[in-house]
């Protein structure tokens, strides 16, 4: 739909408002279950910004004065935008042949051994026009926008060579431009090993250091530099070489660990004081102090496990307790977790990972956006910053993961303006 921007709207009599206000900085521990509720709440907005937020008796005389447009949520819970800080949205084609195969009883790393996974993605990609690849991830933010999704950072990582790497950050770069949604572009060049490097990992890590890293900062394409450091793709030394060539360059290290087996990746982010470490499945109980005693997000993507029909999870509950930054993420991408959903990502961490509801929504919303460094603006409902906000057709939070695979989301509000309306 077109943008509706009024100067001002008025979204008043909501059964309770998720402020998710506090103390600047992420929630950890027993504050990561604070939403800063206010029954019959209501929020104004003038422009981009949040101007007030209370009671709906306590607003509505500015309200007025201001002759905003009223957005009646009576029933409803108007809460922050989930801020997705984990994607790969942009990609060619699906790989349904993949979940088939799976499904009929091959692992993950038989599929990529026959042409499946990574490498197929990267196949479509090169075969794809950059027009292909804003279109088909244009629809995709149709979805993100109508499940309640404001922000999301979107990685690279289906090019593996630095022509092709390249055009999906100059499809990111299009799509940011046109996009209602605010993407935040990360370069994952070391996402797995191109055929054509196969037992030559070191001369394909060299080149994304030598050719590709220093052409994305110079033009600006990417804010941060990711590495996929697990079995079958890269070891952490070679993922220590790309952050640093990436940090030297301007770029802020993020970092998929843990996933597959224990590689020491997570200590590698700490090292790099990165701004998450991703997936976290195979943590070792000092991997969960150390992580708890630092500033790096560790963000959960259970949709992963969910996908793949693992029986195993992120211990989220064990990051919790020991005080550690946990933000949840979609993955969305093309082989394991093809989901824009994230009210599914928070049934799932509820029923799997044994999250509370409130400690679902802060970690979508406030630590996911500390995890992209928009903290200061995005991720909790206070006079000043951005007005992201969804309206959910629920009168209770509790109530958008427990009723699973429902859409709850009735309207969507990036920067000031309705971006959908269902």
């Amino acid at each position: 739909m077109e943008h509706l921007a009024p100067s001002s709207l008025f979204f008043r009599h909501a059964s309770q408002l998720l402020t998710l206000a506090g103390p600047a900085g992420p929630r950890r521990g027993k504050a990561l279950s604070e939403l800063g509720i206010i029954p019959k709440g209501a929020i104004l907005t003038h422009g981009v910004r949040i101007l007030a937020i209370g009671s709906t008796r306590a607003v509505e005389a500015k309200a007025r004065r201001l002759k905003a447009e009223a957005i009646d949520c009576r029933g409803a819970v108007v809460m922050p935008g989930f801020v997705d800080s984990h994607t790969h949205l942009v990609f060619a084609g699906s790989r349904v042949s993949d979940y088939e195969a799976r499904l009929r009883g091959k692992s993950y790393e038989e599929i990529a051994r026959e042409g499946g996974g990574i490498q197929l993605s990267a196949q479509r990609v090169r075969q794809a026009s950059v027009d292909a690849l804003v279109r088909q991830a244009a629809s995709f933010l149709k979805h993100f926008a109508a499940h309640g999704t404001t922000t999301l950072e979107v990685k690279t990582g289906y090019g593996l060579d630095v022509a092709q790497e390249l055009k999906l950050l100059e499809a990111i770069r299009r799509l940011r431009m046109t996009s209602q949604l605010e993407l935040v572009p990360t370069l994952l060049a070391a996402h797995a090993l191109p055929a054509e490097y196969a037992g030559r990992s070191d001369d394909y890590i060299e080149t994304v250091i030598r050719d590709l890293i220093p052409a994305v900062a110079s033009k600006k394409l990417a804010e941060f530099i990711d590495c996929f450091c697990d079995r079958g793709a890269f070891n952490v030394e070679q993922c220590r070489r790309v952050l640093t060539a990436g940090k030297r360059q301007g770029l802020v290290p993020r970092l998929h660990a843990e996933q597959l087996t224990r590689t020491g990746a997570t200590r590698l982010a700490l090292e790099f004081e990165a701004a998450s470490a991703d997936h976290l499945d195979k943590l070792s109980t000092a991997d969960i102090r150390a992580l708890a005693r630092s500033d790096v997000v560790a963000t959960l993507l259970p949709g992963v496990n969910f996908h793949l029909g693992l029986k195993d999870y992120p211990p989220a509950r064990k990051l919790i307790e020991a005080g550690a930054i946990v933000a949840l993420a979609t993955d969305f991408n093309p082989g394991t977790s093809p989901t824009p959903n994230m009210q599914f990502i928070l049934s799932v961490a509820c029923s799997a990972m044994r999250m509370t509801p409130a400690e679902a929504i802060a970690a979508a919303t406030v630590n996911a956006a500390w995890a992209l460094g928009r903290s200061d603006r995005l991720g909790s409902l206070e006079p000043g910053k951005q007005a992201d906000l969804i309206v959910m057709d629920v009168s209770d939070y509790r109530e958008i993961p427990y009723y699973f695979g429902v859409n709850h989301c009735r309207m969507t509000v990036k920067a000031g303006a309705v971006v959908s309306c269902q």
